[in-house]
């Protein structure tokens, strides 16, 4: 049977009885001499054995019959020549096949084996069968290897050895042989070959698993059908799919030669199933360390909730990367959000706990808590239905009381909030594509050194990223663009957040945001912010600006550097506290650190500050910020200041104030130069001893006038008399009733003109 590539192609010789002018009597080529006018050779109509053949008196040490037509050598196809032979009479010999190989320009290719193995006939009457296979490839059961250099060949037999021996010959035969040696030719198995039915019914997982012991390090067929697979499958050898396979949610199915995410597409039939699989064995699987999307787009019609497709996942600290691809929300009813309103009670003394929680149980972890004196990006942790208690991300500063609290459930491209902890899981090389529809990443409770890397987060419906715990732990975000799904609202009216996390020394470093209501809401402490720009601007002419980064915790040790900071600003509160107000067993506001920082504000309301601190409770106060060589610059109208205190909720202590370095900035379009120390000039015209300076407006947040650095005269000091007076005064500071005044006192009556530097605080 030929195999397709020689369909159409005549490859068997014209037997002997349509005429010996086509068998040469030595190599075949045109000219050569035929067995039509040997006197040695004839026809024998009726072999009792071969019906009609040719007889041959051997005369010579090496006999030939040759084919004289051009049989084509076709790269992959094997052929098999053969012929029958006996003795009837005389010296006995042996029998071969053989061929002559030519190449396109009709030339003899030497060098090769032209001959097969040699029969000997040791009786007479007796048929012996002689064959040989002839092909390109040189492959254990191939006579004749000829290689690429020929390409036809003529094909016959010899006879060889001694001379006098009578010989009849039935017709030669050549056959396309490929078929037999397909299992040598590919590399890959069929799993129907080891029993698969692929009937969607019939568990074909044993057959499946003897396929990928037979292949040796080839590939496995899954042709067409759907194959159903019950019980965790490891493939070690690659896999390509033309049909399908279905398994239960909990059978996990790994490819370990061909783990990447089109594999799992064409195995599922689905990408969001396909994908959906291949994150189960992703975190079920040591060798899987790179989930590969290799450059596609992957478009989910629901969330990806880790914790259902590994319920047995409880933790996970190995390294792993999801890479390469594009992840899309396709709209649907799987992403909308839930939304639950409950009473319950919170008590400070348990921070983290919301008690006696109406309809506990259809509250989802993972959702944000809302109500009056809960802070922003608090969100349920964890749940406990029998006791009717919910523990929360963070501390609520309303203080004790039973309320009325709003939940909202966001879908997320990859929710992680049903597995307890995971670490070291980086995300490489995304677009995350939420469209409006769905929300980024949700972080697990607990975790740490997650990773996004050179991503983009494209419009998400509610968040970013969101941490419902400790899973942010030395986040890492580096060179990513966030682009919020509000762009053409007025800051006001915008609701989504990048970023939010809970825990400590978070790195966001050279990223993009773009128009959110806030960038980044952060607890915790010892983070890097660096070489970022957020910009959160509209076209509204004197418009409102918000914060892009809030600081959440008091004492953050944090450092703000090298950032552009445009049409936002930082706020810096102590919302996420159960008791707000300062009690003198904590930190106060301190260890924030904003440097080399560009900021812009453009068409803004004139109080507009790019520095707020907003406490949530009485008696705090400021005891280490430095703010120094920063650029701050407002176009299309002045600001009033680069600084504040929003008192909405309290004010702080001013009298406790140390610490605080305001140094090095350029100001352009700003109304009022802030710095501290503050350097004063007062120009006394008339001779006084006692001299009130101004009230100071330019002390960080109109702070009081706590300490005098020095006093320098810039002119003579002299009496009215006009008479130099070498004496120095002593100062007074808090004067008036802003407490933002110095007076400086004489020993008597003079006049002249001063430097001051004055400070708000009292370093220690």
């Amino acid at each position: 049977m030929n195999i397709a590539i020689t369909n159409g192609l005549l490859l068997m010789p014209p037997a002997f009885r349509g005429g010996l002018n086509a068998w040469s009597m030595t190599n075949g080529t045109p000219g050569s001499a035929t067995w039509a006018s040997a006197d040695n050779g004839a026809l024998v109509p009726a072999d009792q054995d071969f019906g009609t053949c040719l007889e041959v008196m051997k005369q010579q040490t090496t006999t030939s019959i040759r084919f004289m037509g051009e049989t084509p050598m076709i790269p992959g196809v094997y052929l098999r020549v053969s012929a029958r032979v006996k003795a009837v009479a005389g010296a006995l010999c042996s029998a071969r096949i053989a061929g002559w190989a030519g190449n396109g320009s009709r030339a003899h290719v030497d060098g090769l084996v032209e001959v097969g193995p040699a029969v000997p006939l040791t009786a007479y009457g007796e048929a012996m069968e002689i064959s040989a296979i002839v092909g390109v490839g040189s492959r254990p059961g191939v006579d004749m290897a000829w290689g690429t250099a020929p390409v036809y060949g003529h094909f016959g037999l010899d006879l060889v050895g001694a001379n006098g021996g009578a010989f009849r010959i039935e017709s030669v035969r050549i056959e396309d042989v490929t078929s037999a040696f397909i299992p040598s030719l590919i590399d890959w198995v069929d799993v129907r070959d080891y029993g698969a039915r692929g009937d969607n019914v019939t568990n074909d997982r044993a057959a499946f698993v003897a396929a990928d012991q037979a292949a040796k390090g080839g590939w496995i067929l899954v042709p067409e059908g759907t194959f159903f697979i019950s019980g965790d499958l490891g493939l070690n050898s690659k896999v390509r799919f033309k049909g399908t396979i279905r398994t239960p949610d909990a059978t996990s199915v790994s490819f370990l030669q061909s783990y990447n995410f089109p594999t799992y597409a064409d195995a599922f039939g689905s990408e969001t199933l396909g994908m959906k699989k291949a994150l189960q064995a992703l975190f079920g699987y040591t060798d899987h360390v790179s989930l590969d999307l290799c450059g596609r787009r992957v478009d989910l019609e629901e969330p990806l909730v880790v914790g259902r497709l590994a319920p047995d996942l409880t933790g996970f600290s190995n390294r792993r990367v999801i890479c390469n691809g594009s992840i899309s929300a396709k709209a649907g009813t799987a992403w909308d959000d839930g939304k639950w309103t409950s009473t319950a009670t919170y008590d400070p003394a348990q921070p983290l706990r919301l008690s006696g929680v109406a309809n506990v149980a259809a509250i989802e972890i993972g959702s944000r808590v809302i109500g009056n004196g809960v802070g922003r990006e608090v969100y349920v942790n964890a749940k406990d239905v029998a006791a009717k208690t919910l523990t929360l991300s963070q501390p609520l500063y309303g203080g004790a009381g039973t309320r009325s609290y709003t939940f909202e459930r966001y879908r997320y491209l990859f929710d992680f909030s049903g597995v307890e902890q995971i670490s070291r899981l980086n995300f490489v090389d995304l677009d995350l594509n939420c469209e409006g529809v769905a929300s980024g990443i949700m972080l697990p409770p607990k975790g740490e050194m997650i990773a996004l890397r050179d991503c983009y987060v494209t419009k998400p419906k509610d968040r970013g990223i969101t941490s419902i715990g400790r899973g942010c732990q030395d986040l890492l975000v580096d060179r990513c663009q966030f682009l919020s799904s509000e762009m053409d609202l007025p800051a006001q009216q915008r609701t989504t957040i990048a970023i939010n996390v809970n825990a400590n020394d978070v790195k966001i470093r050279d990223n993009r945001f773009v128009r959110f209501a806030h960038f980044m809401v952060a607890d915790g402490g010892g983070h890097i912010i660096s070489g970022n720009h957020w910009f959160q601007g509209d076209g509204s002419g004197e418009g409102l600006r918000y914060a892009g980064l809030v600081l959440t915790q008091p004492n953050v040790q944090t450092t703000v550097t090298g950032n552009y900071i445009d049409n936002a600003s930082i706020e810096w509160t102590n919302e996420h506290s159960a008791e707000p107000n300062f009690t003198g067993s904590e930190f106060s506001f301190g260890g924030l650190t904003v440097t080399g920082n560009t900021c812009l504000c453009s068409n803004t309301a004139a109080w507009f500050t790019w520095l707020t601190v907003k406490p949530h409770g009485t008696g705090h106060f400021i005891h280490g910020l430095t703010v120094t060589s920063n650029v701050f610059k407002a176009l299309y109208g002045n600001v009033d200041r680069i600084e504040r205190v929003d008192t909405s909720i309290a004010d702080l202590n001013y009298n406790n104030m140390r610490n605080l370095q305001f140094e090095g900035n350029t100001f352009n379009g700003i109304n009022s130069y802030v710095a501290n120390p503050l350097m004063l000039q007062h120009n006394q015209a008339s001779a006084a001893a006692s001299w009130t300076l101004p009230v100071i407006e330019g002390l960080p947040f109109k702070g009081w006038a706590k300490s005098v650095q020095s006093v320098i005269a810039e002119s003579a000091i002299v009496d009215a008399a006009g008479t130099r007076v070498d004496a120095a005064p002593w100062v007074q500071t808090e004067i008036g009733t802003t407490r933002r005044q110095i007076r400086l006192n004489w020993p008597s009556g003079v006049k002249g003109k001063v430097s001051v530097y004055a400070r708000m605080d009292r370093p220690q």
